[in-house]
């Protein structure tokens, strides 16, 4: 029977169990629509492909390599890599990519995350519905027989699939290419830890990625000059079933074990890597976690003083669940911040548009400029240690000043009827507060701050993927955050009044 890949195929990537929702026919089908949406209306003579260290990684690659090569494009497959690196290699490259990965789901899982070239995304608005759409006919209906790739004389719109033709061509040939030195060497080339003081940092790889490029970059794996670091690894054996925890440092159960070996090991500070490696979590040297919002204001600040330094304008770019310190330093640096949706491909497709230097999201994904606007765990985290490294006090002391409010962090409620849900709380915030500002950007945004006491805001977003309301709290205070947590939490689980 053949899958509707509308349940696997959602606003930002392909991710499915292996092999009765993502197969080896899926991925090939999958593969040659991405050749026809993506790289050829592109002029592309080659896609690079990479994947982590889930065992069916290698097998869904091939059959995704298949799909591509038979539209007489070429594949340059990077092998086991990161994101990142997948997203390096699509940069230097200037090539459009798929990683074969999962992120943090289990072990049963794997996905792709595609790219156009120069690392620039594909989501369901620039792209990937209209893959899914021709991988689905080539699914349901006879093969799709490969059509030559032409050199356009005009633009083409990227997301108009070039049209199978009579006209067939050789399949295209596959390489393979290690590039993990040069990406250990590009993201060397961003920041300078030769001078910073001695750290110890322990790495927690969660059995991912991290495991591949935390001793390429942090150390001398790929080659380059010992750093400053003394680095005590966690679980850096690739192992797709997550044998110690899973690979999901936004989960507070799966830091126990980092937050630990940070104390015993007296550490100055531990990083989390998540499956592929594309996210970092900080802890200080108390074993305590470091908001993302407050290492998205610490990055913002030192990218946004590197463009005041060159005489430009800086913007970065945040998504609204981002704590309101954010806006708030940046602006008060010099900085314009744009507010945006949550989702890597809405944060991409923002950073670009307004050619940002830095973007970040509450989830722990940090974008740059500098790395093709794309996210990088592994930048994020080498800005960390030169600002810790570059001054005297320990990390909870300098991350203070970019935490000074409170948050609930994200709640989950599973519900029958999200939307029900949600205009419940809709009306009773209008009721209960009539000065608050109301907006739907992404969900519902209700915010009680500015000129406003008691200062609060909240946002209330619906799972793409799932039947849950997820809600996320921020206040001046504990107590305020406490009450507005728990009033709206109220009325989405049992429909009481505010």
């Amino acid at each position: 029977m053949t899958i509707d890949l509308t349940t696997i195929i959602k606003a930002y990537d392909v991710r499915g169990t292996v092999p009765d929702q993502l197969s080896g026919d899926v991925a090939r089908a999958i593969g040659a629509a991405f050749a026809r949406v993506v790289a050829l209306p592109e002029g592309a003579r080659r896609v690079v492909v990479g994947h982590d260290m889930r065992d069916s990684g290698p097998e869904l690659v091939e059959a995704f390599t298949a799909g591509v090569t038979a539209a007489g494009v070429d594949v340059v497959e990077i092998g086991l890599c990161s994101t990142d690196g997948l997203y390096h290699a699509s940069g230097v490259l200037d090539a459009p990519g798929a990683m074969f990965t999962a992120s943090h789901n289990p072990a049963a899982y794997n996905g792709i995350k595609l790219c156009r070239a120069g690392a620039r995304p594909v989501g369901q608005d620039t792209g990937l519905a209209e893959v899914r759409d021709l991988a689905q006919r080539i699914l349901d209906g006879p093969p799709v027989e490969p059509t030559t790739p032409v050199e356009p004389t005009t633009p083409v719109e990227p997301t108009t699939p070039v049209e199978p033709d009579e006209t067939t061509v050789s399949t295209g040939s596959t390489s393979d290419v290690d590039m993990l030195a040069e990406y250990a060497a590009f993201l060397r080339g961003l920041v300078d830890l030769a001078g910073i003081r001695p750290l110890k940092v322990v790495v927690d790889a969660g059995n991912g990625m991290a495991g591949h490029t935390v001793p390429a970059v942090l150390g001398t794996g790929a080659g380059l000059p010992a750093l400053p670091l003394d680095v005590v690894p966690l679980y850096f054996e690739l192992d797709g079933t997550f044998p110690n925890h899973e690979a999901n440092p936004l989960e507070p159960k799966n830091l126990e074990d980092l937050r630990a070996a940070v104390v015993e090991h007296d550490a100055d500070l531990g990083l989390a890597f998540d499956g592929d490696a594309d996210r970092c979590f900080v802890v200080d040297e108390h074993g305590d976690p470091v908001s993302p919002s407050a290492v998205t204001a610490l990055v913002g600040l030192r990218e946004v003083a590197k463009e005041l330094e060159a005489g430009r304008a800086p913007t970065v770019i945040h998504n609204l669940i981002t704590s309101r310190a954010v806006p708030d330093l940046l602006t008060a640096a010099g900085a314009t911040t744009v507010r945006t949706r949550v989702g890597h491909s809405f944060i991409k497709a923002q950073m670009a548009q307004h050619d940002a230097v830095f973007g970040g999201e509450h989830s722990a994904h940090y974008y740059f400029r500098d790395f093709f606007f794309a996210d990088t765990g592994m930048l994020a985290a080498l800005h960390v240690l030169a600002a810790l490294g570059g001054q005297p006090h320990p990390l909870s002391v300098l991350a203070e000043m970019y935490e000074p409010y409170v948050a609930s962090g994200e709640l989950n409620s599973t519900v029958p009827d999200a939307a029900a849900a949600t205009a419940r709380v809709r009306e009773a915030y209008a009721a209960a507060y009539p000065d608050a500002v109301v907006d739907e950007l992404d969900g519902l945004t209700v915010a009680h701050w500015d000129d406003a006491h008691p200062q609060w805001w909240f946002n209330l977003r619906a799972s793409n993927t799932e039947p849950l309301l997820r809600l996320n709290v921020e206040a001046a205070d504990e107590d305020i955050m406490v009450k507005v947590r728990d009033d709206v939490l109220s009325l989405v689980r049992r429909g009481e009044t505010v």
